[in-house]
Order: C-alpha cells, then sequence, then structure tokens
C-alpha cells in the first residue's frame, strides 16, 4: 500500500543504528540508511513530533537452530547510537534484548502517554528488528508506516520478501522523501 496520509501525532521509531550493527555486511550500504535515517529525525524534530532510537544490548534466552554468533562479547561502543543520528535530549531511547522494541522497554506505554497514534518505522535489520517492531506496533494498534529506502537487512532476500510481502500486511511504505515531503504538508 502506498503512503496516504501521517496521523497528526507521529512517531519516528529508528531500529537498531547503532555501530556494531550498520559495521556489519548488509544488502544495502548502511551510510544511504543512515543518512536517511538522520533525514528524518531531522524533520521529525522539527515540527515537534516524538523520536525514539532504538539499540540492542542482546538477544532473548533459548535455544534456535542458528548458532550464536562468534567472537563472545562484543567490543567497546557496539551498542553506541551513530553519531550521524544527531541525537537530542528530547529523543526518547530504548535500550532492547528482544528482537522488537515494545517487550521489556516503557515504548508502548511512551508513545500512548505522548498521544502517538502512528509510528514511522526504519533501521536495521529489515527482517528482523524492525519486522518485529513494526509487527508489535501494529499488534499495539497504532498506524505504522514503514521508510522502505530507510533499511536493509543482512540477505537481500530476507529484505525484499519483507518489504513487499510482510510490510503491506502491517501498514503503509514510502521512501524517505515521500514521508519528509508529506510530513511537511500536513504541517505547514
Amino acid at each position: 500500500m502506498t503512503l496516504t496520509t501521517l496521523d497528526s501525532k507521529t512517531a519516528l521509531i529508528v531500529v537498531d543504528l547503532q555501530k556494531g550493527i550498520v559495521a556489519l555486511p548488509t544488502a544495502h550500504p548502511t551510510d544511504d540508511v543512515v543518512q536517511r535515517a538522520s533525514e528524518l529525525a531531522g524533520a521529525f524534530r522539527s515540527h515537534n513530533l516524538p523520536v525514539v532510537l532504538v539499540t540492542v544490548v542482546g538477544g532473548a534466552p533459548g535455544r534456535t537452530e542458528q548458532p550464536p554468533r562468534a567472537g563472545g562479547e562484543r567490543p567497546a561502543g557496539w551498542a553506541d547510537l551513530v553519531p550521524e543520528l544527531k541525537q537530542q535530549a528530547s529523543d526518547h531511547t530504548v535500550v532492547k534484548s528482544t528482537w522488537g522494541a515494545f517487550p521489556t522497554t516503557d515504548l508502548d506505554d511512551y508513545l500512548k502517554n505522548a498521544g502517538v497514534t502512528q509510528v514511522v518505522v526504519l533501521g536495521v535489520a529489515t527482517s528482523v528488528g524492525v519486522e518485529s517492531t513494526a509487527r508489535q506496533a501494529y499488534e499495539n494498534g497504532f498506524n505504522v508506516t514503514l521508510a522502505v529506502d530507510a533499511m536493509t537487512d543482512m540477505s537481500l532476500d530476507a529484505h525484499t520478501y519483507t518489504v513487499t510481502r510482510v510490510f503491506p500486511r502491517l501498514g503503509e511504505t514510502g521512501t524517505t522523501a515521500e514521508i519528509i515531503d508529506l510530513l511537511t504538508a500536513t504541517r505547514a
């Protein structure tokens, strides 16, 4: 579905744009993803709309068929947000240990207390943190928009499948430029 509107109280959720994640090999250049995320964060801030910056510091417990990442401890600074996001004191930060940004965090309460009815989600990885956060936002009653040119995945197949098959069932999709144009037009 093409982007149709942005609610008067829409928040931006930036998922896992942290030094350790953006350094991983991805299907699309993370520099482009970070640049677009920075543009969106600036646009949301200029309209006094909430910006949520999410980082991941661990993983949920349990067995999986995929082996754990090699290397043990993560290096210092691994979970630090990339500086290009220009974090502001007004930004809400969420530190998660699961794929999605809602479980075991205050994100749902924060958004609902701020009167948010819609979220724009972006980040890395499309099929993991971004998709999980979008699913949870949808399940929690938020209108969801996905900035499809401001995300990437470690796998091109996973990214393409999620963008073309999953996201249309969770909300609307749009590019960074389309979202900023709509944001500007509806706030003029």
